[in-house]
């Protein structure tokens, strides 16, 4: 039995060796305890063993022997017999492992010259689990010390008995036996060990051959210095000692091929992924130790050919033996050939599924590059550093230090500087190769991603602020060099990206699962940084913003810098005047542009400086006032003139973008600043007001006016407190019922914008309204309150389905390059439109703002749209099941049954329902994707599943009402569609269901026909192994006409999960036959008594489904049912549960 190893209370105190009958008493060395206990004197034992070995070697090795046997967590017994004493036929004879069935044990017997040994011990044939495999400190600290005790006994053995031909032809025959064993344990222990063996071994050869060389030396120096007053006793020593050396290494050299040609070459190609990394991770280390005899092709093709290997543990040692090789540049030189033959396997494993082994690839691919020349192509490397761009960090960093350290650090920056580039010589060069390799990465515009990338690496260059704003400062008159346009805003990218690095510490959205905790000298460091970014952009970057002020891009960028300021050096540094320069500005920003990036940026530049518990706040403040009385005024005069007119038809194009001009200016700084005492809300509603009752306003009045009114309201329902009057509270409930009002209008605007923003807003607001606050004031959170009626979330649905899910129709264009760019990217802006629209109405679905029914609409789309808004439609059915299982549960039947309605009525009444169109295909297809959706876990789904069960049921079987309930139920081939959740039941819930089904089914009933197959494939889906298919066929009539072929058929069409696969072990003990009523009536019995045990259970969990819970009334999350007498009852369950149905294997 593979059990602990050596565990005092599993083992017997003695063990038996027959080798002249007698019995030994347990060492050390037999008992393990010097591995087991990871005794620090492991030395001192092995010198105790030796010592043992000298006065009787034969005991000695039997100790050793079962030390191995039992370190595979073997429980048995070792016995021993001669070699001398059998024929070679008898040996061949008993090279054997066998299994006795009667006495329960399992015998090895193998040769481990000059013994043949015999393993005895009792076996589990499903037990796996030994020593080597098992986790945590404890067994990881075994293995340790398993491979310490053998390289200490090679360590202790090489002066003495290492070379007297017993000791390790012994061991080595005992290794290789154990090694070519079937049992898994015993393969891998010994095969560990014969690889730390030869690894303990090289050591040996590598220290024989020193000496060799030594006494060879010697004796050439000695050789020399004869004189005839001198005797050859000296010499002759030095020779024998040399031929002493040469001797004990071919006798290393006879262990070591050996052991390769015995274990290595049997073992590397193993099974267990776990003997084939040993393998591969101990011949790396043999290639690295000795060179001179293992690094050639002939052990080099090994490493090379596990690349391929399918477990990435295997891989991953053969990229980290093969960094080991290539970081020494005096070895690289003999790789010639590995390198031409395996290169591009190398290149293309960054891109492997496992990260450790994309990461340590990259890693050799860096190695590979600095030491070997012109090893990699300009096409390769440019291929490696887009890594820099991936999400998973450790390989993104990877491939930042590949980057660094082949394209912007060269040897010799620091020396040769730049022509004119002054003290920044060496960072302006780097910077500039660094803007020139992002603005050629035409795939790739992340430049967080890069800087996060080369943070470890570059981290002194890039926080190298001074020479990046110089180099934008530039005065291109005084030098010839200045940046051209694409690089400062590449550069400017830069700088913004490596400030937030700096300031926050943490990687960018989407590489990382979570902030980083920073460790004390972290902080240390960020607070540095944060105080050097403030003290250096303070004064220079109001001379950026003067310098880009027109370019809307370069100065959205630099304005979102201030964010990461540490405020208080303002104060304590005595720097006002600085921000009154930057306040300056950003007031003369705001003036000169609309661009709405560049005004949010304005907004949240005042926002970030305008904190009340810093100094500087009542200067901000006051610099704010003025900028919105500013902008307020110019609205007013606008407005003005506006009403003035004849109602405000004949603006003009510049009044037009002037009106608009300043209402994005206000809406911009309304969104993080209250502007209620400006009164801006009766301005911007009177617009909405005007729209609403004559419709001409432009599109681009309509859009911020109806921002600006949203953001009004938000302020001043988030200055309701607990003593707001309830005059205040109405006039606000009036006002958000208006606005609500205005919204709904809008969702019918002849302009798609308006109608998009409309709908945006309007979810947005419902969702706030129906979730505010009750802590401050209940009774204005009763007064406020608003949930949709009906008619407003029928329109919401429409919206969506109008707007997101109807195909818009491709025209064929002959477009140029450029045009079909600019189509891509529109296509792309309008999709991106779409999913912000559908993940609005979801958000309504998920939180209660609508009913869960409604989402019933958006699943239809969930399989043929899947790419574009997949993701969306997923985490929605996910919130939904986690806020109500048998809601969600309702939900998706219900879209399942709507979409068979559909179908339904499109085919022909009098054909039935066609299985083979493309209409029930898909539905089949949407079933099998919600089924996934349940995971794994049947336990945490079962209620769900088994409401959509019960659902499909009753829908599958509504009309039934022919004569004697025996006609054919319209919707029946709707129960090919819930078989698609079969295999999503426990086993008691499949004979649940099975039961539930029975009440619908008369007795007898025809099934005869094509059109009663439906039935008979959804039984079949619920039924668990082929006795029990075939028990029911020939319990009762109905089920006779389904012969073998055509069951063969029906699974063949049900393929794809709705029909459950019978194990090897059922399909063997199927009976050829129909099993006779006679037959069944035992089994029936027994069906029944389980089914009754189990009662309790399965009403305890789904009520809605055992025959007790028919009888209950149920609340609004449960399905109310007929109710059924007892009579009925018990004759139902003795007439239809007459089989013991067995779960079915559950495949998801």
């Amino acid at each position: 039995m593979i059990a602990e190893p050596n565990a005092a209370g599993n083992l017997p105190s003695q063990k038996e060796n027959a080798v002249h009958d007698e019995t030994v008493p347990e060492s050390a060395v037999q008992n393990g305890s010097c591995v087991r206990n990871g005794n620090p004197k492991t030395p001192s034992v092995v010198d105790d063993w030796v010592e043992a070995y000298k006065q009787d070697r034969n005991v000695a090795l039997l100790d050793l022997i079962n030390f191995f046997i039992q370190c595979s967590g073997c429980q048995g017994m070792v016995t021993a017999e001669m070699f001398q004493s059998l024929h070679k036929k008898d040996v061949m004879r008993k090279m054997t492992e066998t299994f006795d069935e009667e006495t329960g044990l399992q015998y090895k017997k193998f040769m481990a010259y000059p013994w043949i040994l015999t393993v005895t011990w009792p076996v589990d044939m499903d037990n796996e689990d030994y020593p080597l495999i098992r986790t945590g400190p404890y067994w990881k600290k075994f293995k340790a010390n398993f491979c310490e005790f053998i390289a200490v006994l090679v360590q202790q053995c090489q002066c003495s008995i290492l070379y007297d031909s017993y000791l390790m032809d012994t061991v080595i025959s005992l290794l290789t036996g154990l090694a070519d064993s079937m049992v898994r344990a015993f393969r891998h222990t010994s095969t560990l060990a014969a690889m730390k063996l030869l690894t303990a071994v090289v050591s040996v050869h590598l220290n024989l051959d020193v000496n060799k060389h030594n006494a060879q030396r010697l004796y050439e120096v000695e050789k020399k210095r004869i004189s005839g007053k001198r005797t050859n006793y000296r010499l002759d020593q030095l020779e024998r000692k040399r031929k002493e050396y040469e001797q004990k290494l071919l006798e290393i050299q006879n262990m070591m091929n050996a052991i390769f040609k015995g274990t290595f070459l049997n073992r590397y190609r193993d099974v267990i992924p776990e003997i084939r990394a040993t393998c591969i991770e101990e011949i790396g280390s043999w290639i690295k130790t000795y060179p001179d005899a293992f690094l050639n092709d002939s052990y080099l093709k090994y490493i090379g050919w596990m690349l391929y290997d399918k477990q990435a543990e295997v891989r991953l040692k053969c990229l980290l033996g093969l960094q080991g090789i290539y970081s020494r540049k005096e070895l690289v030189s003999r790789m010639d050939l590995f390198t031409s033959r395996f290169k591009d396997r190398i290149v293309s494993m960054p891109l492997d599924k496992d990260h450790e082994v994309a990461v340590q690839a990259m890693k050799l691919l860096m190695l590979m590059s600095q030491n070997c020349e012109d090893v990699l192509s300009a096409e390769e490397c440019e291929t490696l550093y887009q890594f820099v761009y991936t999400t998973h960090r450790p390989l993104a960093v990877a491939a930042g230090e590949f980057l660094y350290k082949s394209l912007l650090s060269h040897e010799g920056d620091e020396e040769v500087q730049p022509k004119g580039g002054g003290k920044f010589g060496a960072s302006t060069d780097q910077l500039k190769r660094l803007i020139r390799f992002f603005l050629e990465s035409e795939l790739h515009k992340h430049v967080a991603y890069l800087i996060d990338s080369l943070w470890d690496w570059a981290g002194k260059f890039l926080k190298d602020w001074e020479c990046m704003t110089a180099l934008l400062l530039k005065n291109a008159e005084e030098d010839g060099e200045a940046l051209s346009d694409a690089h400062e805003s590449a550069l400017i990218e830069i700088i913004l990206a490596t400030v937030r690095e700096a300031a926050e510490g943490h990687p960018p959205v989407g590489r990382g699962a979570a902030k980083k905790i920073l460790s004390v000298k972290e902080k240390k460091i960020q607070l540095e940084d944060c105080t050097k970014i403030t003290e250096h952009f303070i004064m220079v970057l109001p001379q950026l913003l003067a310098k880009y002020s027109t370019d809307a891009q370069k100065v959205a960028n630099l304005l979102q810098i201030p964010q990461y300021y540490d405020l208080g050096v303002y104060s304590t540094g005595h720097l006002e005047k600085h921000l009154d320069a930057l306040l300056r500005e950003v007031k003369d920003i705001v003036a000169k542009h609309s661009d709405m990036s560049v005004l949010e940026a304005s907004s949240r530049t005042y926002y970030i400086l305008c904190r009340e518990e810093i100094a500087i706040y009542n200067q901000v403040d006051r610099a704010r006032t003025q900028l919105i009385d500013e902008l307020m005024r110019q609205l007013n005069q606008l407005l003005g003139g506006f009403w003035q007119k004849e109602e405000g038809f004949c603006m003009d194009a510049g009044e037009i973008s002037r009106m608009h001009s300043a209402l994005r200016r206000i809406a911009a700084f309304h969104n993080a600043h209250d502007l209620t005492k400006w009164n801006l809300y009766d301005k911007t509603l009177k617009l909405l007001v005007f729209e609403m009752e004559h419709g001409s306003l432009p599109v681009l009045m309509i859009l911020p006016a109806l921002q600006c009114t949203y953001f009004s309201l938000l302020w001043q329902l988030a200055e309701v407190s607990e003593n707001s009057p309830k005059e205040t509270l109405f006039a606000l409930r009036r006002e958000l019922r208006h606005f609500s009002q205005i919204c709904m209008c809008f969702l019918h605007h002849k302009g798609k914008d308006v109608r998009e923003k409309a709908f945006m807003i309007l979810c947005d607001w419902l969702l706030i309204l129906s979730h505010q606050d009750s802590n401050n004031n209940e009774e204005a959170v009763g007064l406020l309150d608003y949930l949709p009626n009906t008619s407003l979330q029928e329109k919401l649905l429409l919206f969506i389905q109008e707007h997101v899910f109807i195909e818009e129709e491709e025209e064929s264009k002959d477009l140029t390059e450029e045009e079909e760019r600019k189509e891509e990217s529109c296509k792309l802006d309008d999709l991106h439109k779409k999913r912000s629209l559908l993940a609005a109405y979801c958000k309504l679905i998920v939180y209660n703002v609508v009913e869960m029914t409604a989402a019933a609409e958006i699943y239809k789309y969930y399989v043929k749209t899947y790419n574009d808004f997949g993701d969306i439609i997923k985490e929605t059915l996910s919130r939904t099941r986690h806020n109500n299982k048998i809601q969600s549960a309702k939900t998706l039947i219900l879209c399942l049954q709507q979409l068979f309605q559909t179908h339904a009525e499109s085919q022909d009444s009098s054909n039935g329902v066609d299985f083979s169109s493309a209409s029930f295909t898909n539905m089949k297809e949407l079933a099998r994707r919600f089924s996934l959706t349940f995971g794994w876990d049947q336990v945490k789904s079962r209620e769900s599943v088994a409401m959509i069960h019960k659902e499909g049921i009753e829908f599958a079987f509504q009309g039934a009402t022919g004569v004697d309930g025996k006609c054919l139920p319209p919707n029946l081939s709707f129960l090919l569609i819930i078989s698609e959740f079969s295999n999503k039941l426990l086993k008691p819930d499949k004979r649940l269901v099975y039961a539930y089904l029975q009440r619908y089914i008369a007795e007898p009933l025809p099934c005869k026909g094509e059109e009663w197959q439906p039935l008979i494939w959804y039984r079949n889906s619920l039924l668990a192994s082929e006795d029990e298919e075939s028990s029911v066929l020939g319990s009762s009539g109905e089920w006779s006409p389904m012969g073998t072929s055509k069951m063969s058929s029906f699974k063949r069409k049900l393929s794809n999960g709705s029909l459950p696969e019978t194990s090897q072990t059922e399909a063997a003990s199927k009976a050829p036959d129909l099993q006779c009523a006679s037959q069944l009536a035992s089994a029936a019995g027994k069906s029944r008594k389980r089914l009754k045990s189990r009662e309790m259970h399965l009403q305890e969990h789904l009520p809605f489904l055992c025959p007790g819970g028919l009888r209950r009334r149920y609340c609004k999350d449960e399905i109310k049912t007929e109710g059924v007498s007892e009579e009925g009852q018990a004759e139902d369950t003795i007439e239809d549960i007459d089989v013991d149905v067995v779960g079915a294997d559950q495949d998801s």
